[in-house]
């Protein structure tokens, strides 16, 4: 008995405006292949092909829970995404969100059309940075106890005075952090268009233990204004126990919902996946 193939499903990286030339040479997606750009009704979708087998709502569910295929695939949709902010200001849509072919792309763009139009006006000419400080836990601490002394090398007394050191050391060194974090968020927030303020940052996904994040946030910053804002940054001078780390720029993740600001309430679904900017559920519709 032969089996058919199952057609393969419609991934959606990003929504923007149509624009002239094409993505730049290496802007390959999640299948290895550069990715489709589908016109409809003054809309473009960034589309690839990807099979059913791994993206259909059932497979889709098993493999998020597989860490590198998870890595790989963020890799892949946010290289597609890098590559439109090269050549537009795309509306990054949120990773895995699936539709069931062509058709479902155009039902996607036609019933997100008022929110996806928006939110490319709001976002047209803008990219997002991102800002980090970090509070270093060995800033003030003093000197440690060399490894392998030994036991009686300091007495009780004087080994809680150390630690005490090394408490209020640390203490102090976050708290100093925290103060530049406030100042430099104030100020960035003046100069940005929108800020976006996120949880600290895990240090396990730095690979920096001794650091604790005290600030992560993202500014809206028009293209123009972008090099004043990186100066603005740089003004910051990096003390004992404090380091600021600017990334960017960006697409506009962290704003993609931002059409939505103004008018609050649940957004209908739209038949291709996808709820509203920025957001969708996995499977294919």
């Amino acid at each position: 008995m032969t089996t058919t193939p199952t057609p393969p499903l419609r991934y959606v990286y990003a929504v923007c405006r149509p624009f002239d030339g094409v993505l730049p040479e290496g802007a390959a997606g999640i299948t290895g292949e550069p990715p489709r750009l589908l016109h409809h009704g003054g809309l473009v979708a960034v589309v690839d092909a990807v099979p059913a087998e791994e993206f259909d709502e059932g497979p889709l569910r098993a493999r998020l829970e597989d860490l590198d295929w998870l890595s790989a695939t963020a890799r892949g949709h946010d290289t597609v995404v890098a590559s439109l902010t090269a050549v537009t200001s795309p509306l990054p849509l949120r990773l895995a969100t699936v539709c069931r072919d062509d058709s479902g792309v155009r039902r996607l763009l036609d019933e997100g059309r008022d929110r996806f139009v928006r939110a490319l006006e709001r976002l047209d000419g803008r990219v997002e940075w991102g800002v980090k400080v970090h509070a270093r836990k060995e800033a003030a601490a003093g000197p440690r106890t060399p490894a392998g002394a030994p036991s009686g090398a300091v007495g009780g007394r004087e080994y809680l005075r150390r630690r005490l050191r090394e408490r209020d050391g640390r203490e102090e060194a976050r708290r100093r952090a925290e103060e530049v974090g406030r100042e430099l968020h104030g100020r960035l927030s003046a100069y940005a268009e929108a800020t976006a303020v996120h949880p600290p940052q895990d240090p396990r996904l730095t690979g920096d233990a001794d650091a604790v994040n005290v600030l992560n946030a993202a500014y809206l910053v028009t293209r123009e204004r972008a090099e004043g804002f990186v100066a603005l940054v740089g003004e910051v001078a990096e003390s004992d126990g404090v380091r600021v780390e600017l990334t960017g720029p960006w697409a506009a993740y962290s704003f993609a919902g931002i059409a939505e600001a103004a008018e609050p309430g649940p957004a209908p679904e739209a038949s291709g996946a996808v709820s509203r900017p920025g957001g969708a559920r996995e499977g294919a519709a």
